[in-house]
């Protein structure tokens, strides 16, 4: 047996076939297993890194925003910003802005007044609606929607701007000449902005209140004397300040961010493109968020 197992005559070993099968099961299901034990690591790990790179993400854009308007700051003190380039600033963000501003205004009021119209028409004292559109107007709608205008309109143009800049290096350009860009371009729009935004804010108030006052007349018959006693009724002297600040915080963030925004563009005019897509997303972001912040802190 062993001389014809070693010519090679039969096999020395001859494997079982059940031996063969139950090993290729379990080879099998070994697979299986780990497949499976791989699917269920893949999921958390993945999860978990998304979170690691967005609080990246947000703890760099936070940092650089910081020190952005930390040089704006000293730039400010130190009086090396040009004050004719602010002015230049204001009537474009501010003076060409008054149009589209009235008529949001003119729509809040309108439309805060017909929806109260609707909702408490029967139940409580039409002067009531003055001390709604008044409260409405003047804590909320006016600061927001203004800011939200001077998103799309002002932020969106200074990350278009500074983000073409940087991609054609004409920031590079300012370095090289040993001129800081950041005094140059961001910190006129930056002081214009926290200027801007508290007067069109007022500018909205007026004619919001009126509007709603004209909205209230026409649909509810209420007297001017009636909407301005329920104004006069729930109102504070607080409320206007606390408007003010609350657009002055706006007129901050919004061009602070673009200007942030369009110094981190790169890749071309896809770059630039992309770039004012997520500026507008974040400005937008930031106002809700501000907005939300406010009450809480300076109204209990």
């Amino acid at each position: 047996m062993l001389e014809s197992c070693f010519w090679g005559r039969r096999p020395c070993f001859e494997p079982q076939p059940n031996v063969l099968a139950r090993s290729l099961e379990v080879v099998l299901e070994g697979g299986r297993e780990s497949s499976e034990e791989n699917v269920l690591l893949r999921i958390p790990k993945r999860f978990i890194g998304s979170i690691g790179r967005t609080s990246r993400t947000v703890t760099e854009h936070a940092g650089q925003i910081g020190i952005l308007f930390w040089t704006v700051l000293i730039h400010f003190l130190r009086l090396r910003i040009s004050y004719r380039e602010i002015v230049t600033q204001i009537y474009v963000m501010g003076v060409q802005s008054v149009p589209i501003v009235i008529v949001t205004a003119v729509l809040a009021g309108i439309v805060t007044s017909q929806q109260g119209g609707y909702q408490f028409t029967g139940t409580i004292p039409l002067y009531v609606m003055g001390s709604i559109v008044t409260t409405s107007v003047v804590l909320e709608l006016a600061p927001v929607m203004t800011a939200i205008v001077l998103v799309g309109r002002v932020g969106a143009r200074i990350t278009a701007e500074l983000g073409t800049m940087e991609v054609s290096e004409q920031i590079d350009a300012f370095h090289s000449v040993g001129r800081d860009p950041v005094a140059i371009l961001a910190a006129p729009r930056i002081v214009a902005g926290v200027i801007v935004l508290p007067v069109l804010t007022g500018i909205a108030i007026i004619v919001g209140l009126y509007s709603g006052l004209l909205s209230a007349h026409l649909t509810l018959g209420i007297g001017t004397e009636a909407f301005f006693y329920g104004a006069r009724l729930y109102w504070h002297n607080w409320d206007l300040l606390y408007s003010l600040s609350k657009a002055a915080a706006f007129g901050l963030a919004i061009p602070l961010i673009s200007a942030h925004m369009g110094f981190r563009t790169s890749g071309g005019a896809a770059g630039v493109g992309k770039t004012t897509t997520a500026s507008v997303m974040f400005m937008t972001l930031t106002v809700l968020i501000l907005d939300a912040l406010f009450p809480p802190i300076f109204l209990d």
